[in-house]
């Protein structure tokens, strides 16, 4: 079986607006009120998604949820007396940011040797908390050879779990055994920290994972404080490379010597507070960035232009080239649609190892469902959203439209 990483890239939603629904996400509440642009937003993540499918990535997509979600408003009994943001939380697209969508273990690191999918409950958000039954519909279908894949329902919501954005892996090569590291924060601060320990626990359990071979580590509280909600806003992990803020970890050598004493062949790449300051990073999202192989076996970084437009990021990355790192490559792309909600390229995948030729090919992409894609979006998502705008019944009725005329042209109709 030849197993490959694949990025299933969330598809921008036709309802994606700035309703700053998400508590310590500094750049989704900084953009609260403003117009959003969905059409431009999908056809962004669409040109992400095509560019690593022209650099030889393997590369999938999830499709929008259904919105607005009118058994989320029925069951809060929202009305025109209602508190505007339990509307907007009906309406929200945030599931675009598939990294939140699961974590996935792949089928080398599991007890029964299948690859295994929990969704994630986004417990501490309404407009969140509400995707995971049908994420994990999506991902049946997706996934639904049970010889090679197992999909678990969610963590019990008490304890909260965003998925992959706090799960790390790595291995020899994707098809390797690897080890695999889970990342918590304690609660307590100024913000929430969103993914608990024993979700990660539970979770690690879930899927069968030796102890031997997992870790678990905390976010330092500094970076949660500034705005950095998930551990993929300060770190992010490929094959044997860890690239990271020096104030990622609570514990930022315990955290590299507990990975190193699992899987000895880790290469830290650390970002100094000196060079980029952790404010910096965050509001440029470096780290929020897809680390990959490339098919000639050099290591690229794919990094929002934002990462570009900052002297001191750019500088920083500018020298990491220029030395004889891991990373090789550093490729900017334009998600800045997504980037005003708090989600840059890694926010808007989710990445599985697995053989294309066990899934469900009308989730794979290629040039010609790629075409089809375009022309859909083109089509059918609304060009602007103004805060006004939610919760119109025309709005409504386009919003549903859309999708549907997406399900349709993919022939995934089945999708609820």
């Amino acid at each position: 079986m030849a197993l490959t990483e694949i990025n299933f890239d969330g598809i921008v939603g036709p309802s994606h607006n700035y309703a700053g629904l998400s508590l310590g996400n500094i750049a989704s509440a900084s953009h609260k009120g403003d117009p959003s642009y969905p059409r431009a937003a999908a056809l962004q993540g669409l040109a992400k998604m095509r560019g690593n499918l022209a650099r030889g990535l393997a590369q999938g997509f999830l499709l929008p949820l259904p919105r607005p979600n009118g058994a989320l408003l029925e069951r809060l009994a929202v009305d025109e007396t209602a508190d505007r943001a339990l509307l907007a939380a009906a309406w929200s697209a945030s599931s675009m940011w598939t990294a939140n969508a699961a974590t996935v273990s792949p089928a080398p690191d599991t007890a029964d040797g299948r690859c295994h999918l929990t969704p994630a409950n986004l417990a501490t958000m309404l407009h969140r908390a509400q995707e995971w039954r049908d994420t994990r519909r999506q991902l049946e279908i997706a996934f639904a050879d049970r010889a090679h894949f197992a999909v678990h329902d969610a963590v019990p919501a008490s304890f909260g779990d965003e998925g992959a954005a706090n799960h790390m892996r790595f291995c020899e090569g994707h098809g390797a055994p690897g080890v695999e590291v889970f990342v918590y924060g304690r609660p307590g601060g100024r913000f929430p920290a969103r993914q608990h320990e024993q979700a990660s626990l539970a979770v690690a359990r879930l899927h069968r994972l030796d102890p031997q071979r997992t870790v678990f580590i905390e976010q330092n509280p500094e970076a949660i404080e500034a705005g950095a909600f998930h551990n993929d806003v300060v770190a992010v992990a490929n094959e044997r490379v860890l690239f990271c803020h020096e104030k990622a970890f609570a514990d930022q050598a315990g955290a590299c010597d507990a990975i190193r004493r699992r899987f000895p062949a880790l290469e830290v790449v650390e970002v100094p507070a000196a060079e980029v300051s952790l404010a910096e990073a965050i509001r440029t999202y470096l780290f929020n960035a897809q680390l990959v192989t490339l098919p000639e076996g050099e290591m690229a970084l794919v990094v929002p232009e934002e990462c570009r437009e900052s002297a001191a990021v750019w500088g920083w990355c500018e020298r990491m080239l220029a030395g004889n790192g891991p990373i090789r490559q550093v490729i900017p792309v334009d998600v800045r649609q997504s980037m005003a909600n708090g989600g840059g390229p890694a926010c808007l995948r989710l990445r599985v190892v697995a053989d294309p030729a066990t899934i469900d090919p009308r989730f794979l992409l290629d040039e010609a469902r790629a075409d089809l894609i375009e022309r859909t979006i083109a089509a059918a998502w609304p060009e602007q959203i103004d805060p006004a705008d939610i919760g119109s019944a025309t709005l409504a009725q386009q919003v549903r439209a859309a999708r549907a005329a997406l399900l349709d042209a993919l022939d995934l109709a089945e999708l609820p």
